[in-house]
């Protein structure tokens, strides 16, 4: 379901400067290296300059060639100890939900990344407080941390404590905090026009503005994902390597020699065509972990040339190198009973066709947990059986607000297959020159399908991308009534999401969305879908 950006715009940049490698351990004394380096110095055409064109200049280009791969250890990786110390009583932006919960959420996530991340939350009411025992807790935890991260405390005296007590760890940022308070990254401190927050100008060091840009910008996002992916730029840059972290790393001249060897003709159609040559220039201005900004700009111009392009790069010839899998966790369980009778292969295929027959959709998206897909307005989901035996589609249709100001419809079709257990499946796309596959779980449908709940776990493994999420689904796009809140944040849990997570879709203004099947297509095999009032009274 996610439509997330491949990573075109690391094509791009691919001469600009590296994250700092994150196969070198960081942290004062402890300081090691996993791999031996060497440094080469090459020079090459420089394919792709910033304004999207041809350029004849010859460039010298800096390259850090790996001679052992970071996995290559032969010991145990020790424990990434993350602390967190919260505002007593803050309030974040998503939705209002306390930062105590956001935090704790945000533990729980780093566990589906990697066991050994073992993150505790604190209020700043630990800090200097009578209770000693509590105190203690805290300064014991902060003297093992690798990380410490400072949200929204704007007390002084616990401001003070903070700083006081936090010098011999390596790691230290702070965000929407007390001015009072510094920021260290591998053990320096990071000197910024305004103390106590990234969202700052850095005026020194040099050396980690790529991570305090990375960092800064996720955090302004202001999502579960990015808090959780600040967390994990820090441990790849500073602690020990993140491996799915592996595709922000610049592949420099294999990249540009993989390129002109194998696409040549691809990207000079580009580069002439004035819609594709817009969407590389959209995307060289996104950060490369900016799933809105890259999938805004591949909708707003998308085109056959586009698609060619990186059908070319990435789908067949994987110039990037990358090698995305689809998430292990959160492991979902699937909806075993729909009124009252256990769920068959048919049952769940009739759930996903939904109302389509009745309407002309199976469902109208009313929020989901992908900020990358769910900015869009206007979702329609159409599932049907094909002609075929066994065939079953997946739809999606959408509207996307160009860069340039236009509301234009956009729709993809999915291969839906299947899986072992009933009320599961398996998704696969090619989505502007990248497959996708993804992993669906019908985690809940009302009885009277007034609304359902989708889990996905995914990977487009040419464009290095891997996404969860979920989608809220009803017949008319609006939320479900209260008698079902309790049901519903029951299935959220199910999934590891708050309802705090989710992302409401407008479905407002949706004039003639381009719907309808193909002729000799089938809807439902088992279930009967009547009106929801005549549904409600034969329930009742």
């Amino acid at each position: 379901m996610s439509l997330e950006a491949p990573s075109w715009n690391s094509c791009l940049r691919s001469f600009r400067r590296p994250l700092p490698n994150s196969a070198v351990f960081s942290g004062g004394p402890r300081s090691f290296s996993l791999s031996r380096r060497r440094t080469a110095r090459f020079t090459a055409p420089l394919l792709l300059c910033r304004n999207g064109s041809f350029s004849g200049i010859v460039s010298t280009t800096k390259a850090v060639l790996e001679t052992e791969d970071d996995a290559a250890t032969e010991f145990k990786s020790p424990p990434v100890r993350i602390v967190a110390i919260v505002g007593e009583g803050s309030v974040s932006p998503l939705k209002q939900a306390p930062w105590s919960e956001v935090m704790l959420h945000t533990a729980t996530r780093m566990k589906w990344m990697d066991e050994d991340f073992q993150m505790r939350v604190f209020s700043d009411a630990s800090c200097g407080t009578d209770d000693d025992q509590e105190e203690n807790n805290l300064r014991h935890k902060l003297m093992q941390a690798d990380i410490l991260i400072v949200v929204a405390v704007m007390n002084q005296g616990s401001a003070v404590w903070i700083k006081n007590i936090s010098d011999k760890i390596p790691n230290v940022i702070s965000f929407d905090s007390s001015p009072s308070l510094s920021n260290k990254l591998g053990g320096s401190l990071i000197r910024t026009s305004t103390s106590g927050t990234f969202f700052s100008q850095l005026l020194e060091p040099r050396e980690p503005i790529e991570v305090v840009e990375t960092v800064t910008e996720a955090w302004a996002r202001r999502n579960s994902d990015d808090i959780r992916f600040c967390l994990l730029v820090i441990i790849n840059a500073y602690v020990r390597p993140v491996p799915i972290l592996k595709n922000l790393r610049s592949k420099g001249l294999s990249t540009l020699n993989c390129m002109v060897k194998n696409c040549g003709p691809q990207i000079l159609d580009c580069l002439l065509d004035p819609n594709c040559r817009k969407a590389l220039q959209c995307l060289n201005n996104c950060s490369p972990v900016d799933q809105v900004c890259n999938y805004r700009c591949i909708a707003s111009y998308e085109s056959p040339k586009l698609e060619a392009f990186s059908l070319c790069v990435l789908q067949k010839h994987n110039c990037l190198e990358l090698d995305a899998q689809i998430p292990q966790l959160p492991v979902v369980p699937q909806m075993r009973i729909f009124r009252g009778e256990e769920i068959t292969h048919e049952v769940a295929e009739d759930l996903f066709v939904g109302w389509l027959g009745k309407l002309d959709w199976s469902w109208r998206v009313v929020a989901g947990q992908n900020p990358a897909y769910d900015q869009f307005p206007c979702q329609y989901q159409l599932l049907y059986r094909g002609r075929a035996k066994g065939s079953f589609w997946y739809e999606p249709v959408f509207q996307v607000r160009t860069l340039e100001g236009k509301m234009v419809w956009r729709r993809r079709k999915y291969r839906v297959k299947r899986a072992a257990i009933p009320g599961t499946f398996f998704f696969s796309v090619l989505d502007n020159g990248v497959t996708s596959n993804e992993y669906w779980t019908v985690v809940d449908v009302s009885d009277d399908l007034s609304w359902g709940l989708f889990h996905y776990r995914g990977a487009a493994r040419a464009a290095g991308q891997s996404y969860t999420g979920a989608v809220l689904v009803s017949p008319d796009g609006k939320y479900p009534d209260e008698s079902q809140r309790g049901r519903l944040a029951l299935s959220l849990e199910k999934c590891g999401i708050k309802e705090w997570e989710l992302f409401n879709v407008d479905n407002c203004s949706c004039v003639d969305p381009p719907l309808g099947i193909p002729e000799g297509s089938r809807l439902h095999s088992v279930i009967r879908i009547q009106d929801k009032k005549s549904v409600s009274s034969q329930m009742g």
